[in-house]
């Protein structure tokens, strides 16, 4: 390899480090937790892989600047088939991938986990019946999303995610309760598509100019209609919509979720 294909592959790896997202509270504490104390999170990613590994990287960046050094956090992964989970949505098996989840939080407890996150938001959809087979906590992606959504003053947003996630409520109603109006596109046909995207697209790592277009036309309309701000519901959209495409707030559940797992790993 040339000298000048080296140096291009070393600005590639540079260019795609992961920003920090620690919080506030965080950054101003002057007297760093012993890193023998932060607590251990586990992770159950695979829904899907591309952007479980934008939590991992995100979470372990934040941790190594906290520190100043290339201190890790005590992170476990447990990683479920997405194929299956896809397979079980289509045939209203919601059971079968709580049973998924639960298993998965179960293995990452006796690996040493004291709470767990799903890397993504349908898995949500069933978060009160694996919670309520749990004896620790998920953190909740919608909880920590509406938190960010208050500090910035914002009272309405619009809403996108999986065909799941916009025609039910479990996202939209944690965030709704805390008195934000949440709009998510009104044509059927929108949904549609906005599943076919990440479903045949960006779950496998595409992204795809005509499909960025459409995405950003449908912001758009959110916007005509109201929309102060948009959520970016679905772990896969954050890998095409970033904040320089847009003149609004973004909120990055994918970013907000890595903080809120910063906060717990190094909470007293």
């Amino acid at each position: 390899m040339s000298c000048k294909k080296e140096a291009e592959k070393v600005e590639t790896i540079v260019k795609v480090k992961p920003k920090t997202i620690l919080s506030t509270k965080t950054e101003m504490e002057h007297k760093k937790l012993p890193h023998q104390n932060m607590k251990k999170l586990g992770l159950i990613g695979g829904t899907s892989w591309h952007s479980t590994v934008e939590y991992y990287a995100a979470i372990n960046q934040s941790i190594n600047d906290y520190y100043g050094n290339n201190t890790n956090p005590p992170l476990t992964v447990y990683t479920i088939n997405q194929a299956a989970v896809h397979q079980f949505q289509k045939e209203d098996k919601w059971d079968s991938i709580a049973l998924m989840l639960t298993e998965g939080a179960e293995s990452l407890q006796q690996g040493g986990a004291t709470a767990v996150m799903f890397c993504a938001n349908t898995p949500h959809k069933v978060f009160d019946k694996v919670q309520a087979q749990l004896n620790f906590p998920v953190i909740h992606i919608g909880d920590a999303t509406a938190k960010e959504i208050l500090k910035k003053g914002i009272k309405s947003v619009g809403f996108l995610g999986t065909i799941y996630t916009m025609e039910g409520d479990f996202i939209t109603k944690r965030i709704a309760d805390n008195g934000i109006d949440v709009l998510v596109p009104e044509k059927q046909e929108v949904l549609v598509e906005l599943q076919r995207i990440i479903e045949e697209e960006l779950t496998y790592g595409m992204v795809k100019p005509a499909s960025k277009k459409y995405v950003l036309n449908v912001i758009k309309n959110l916007v005509d209609r109201g929309a102060e701000g948009v959520v970016l519901g679905c772990t896969e959209f954050p890998l095409m919509i970033f904040d320089e495409d847009l003149k609004i707030p973004v909120f990055d559940t994918t970013e907000i979720h890595s903080k809120a797992a910063v906060d717990y790993i190094l909470s007293e």
